[in-house]
């Protein structure tokens, strides 16, 4: 009786906010943890809640632009699981006739050949692309580059730590890092740390390659950010990259390290990965 008669009350509620019994159940019901895109990649869900982002407290390695520490607040999104590869961007080619992923100023540095690349490769994060290539790919895949805050977020979740497997110092275990080029084998197949996931899954946050996230730079972006879905600054003249790569050593593969790139360049260090909103 006491059952039913709030279940009374609820649906009441609900019709006077003129929200439907179905819509109100479709709100509540649990999101999937993990999702296939249209590309056919998978994605971890990155639930919302608030998050410390920034320099640790009591860390003294962080740069200008990563303070003051400050929380924030994210809704649910989604983000790819992995790295693009070189085999889902040769889909896009394919599908858009879209550029081939090339490094105009260092030619030896470029891994595909012609329209299409060594099965060896299809693993392999995509590398030689600038941020416009990447934000057409997740266009495409009907995504979206993700936001800095996101980015942060699901490399960490909650806490605050210093790399996506916590504070423990990096070893060869967690990430592709501290390497010279030596060719395509440079770069870790995509998903080859277990060790060195995310809290929500998401593999290869620190190292391999960079990552170009949506926002544009401003050093002094987290003195004013707003405190839930930052969206970034609203123009700049460079764009984000974060994650870091294969090139870097320790202190860059932090979580919280941010870098400035001109969105025209494309190397050899720098990929990306695509996010989208879960509901």
């Amino acid at each position: 009786m006491v059952a039913r008669s709030v279940l009374a009350i609820v649906v009441a509620l609900i019709g006077l906010n003129g929200v439907s019994l179905h819509a109100f159940a479709a709100q509540q019901a649990a999101l999937p943890k993990e999702i296939t895109g249209k590309d056919g990649a998978p994605l971890v869900l990155i639930p919302a809640g608030s998050y410390p982002m920034g320099v640790p407290t009591g860390d003294r390695d962080g740069g200008r632009d990563e303070y003051p520490r400050h929380v924030i607040e994210i809704t649910d999104f989604y983000i790819d699981k992995y790295e693009v590869t070189n085999g889902r961007y040769l889909e896009f080619v394919k599908a858009t006739n879209h550029r081939v992923p090339q490094n105009p100023k260092n030619p030896t540095r470029n891994l595909w050949e012609g329209i299409g690349i060594p099965a060896s490769l299809a693993d392999r994060p995509v590398i030689n692309v600038d941020w416009a290539d990447a934000d057409a790919y997740c266009k495409w895949a009907g995504r979206r580059l993700p936001r800095e805050a996101e980015w942060e977020k699901a490399a960490k979740g909650n806490n605050d730590w210093r790399f996506p497997w916590g504070n423990v110092e990096p070893t060869d275990k967690h990430l592709n890092f501290n390497q010279k080029w030596i060719g395509e084998k440079t770069l870790m197949p995509v998903g080859s740390y277990e060790s060195g996931k995310s809290p929500y899954g998401a593999y290869d946050m620190a190292g391999n390659v960079w990552e170009w996230v949506n926002d544009w730079y401003d050093a002094k972006y987290y003195e004013k950010s707003p405190d839930k879905n930052p969206p970034g600054p609203a123009s700049g003249e460079k764009r984000v990259i974060r994650g870091a790569g294969w090139q870097n050593e320790t202190p860059t593969v932090r979580i919280f390290t941010r870098v400035d790139s001109d969105p025209t360049i494309r190397n050899e260090s720098t990929g990306f990965r695509c996010a989208m909103d879960a509901r």
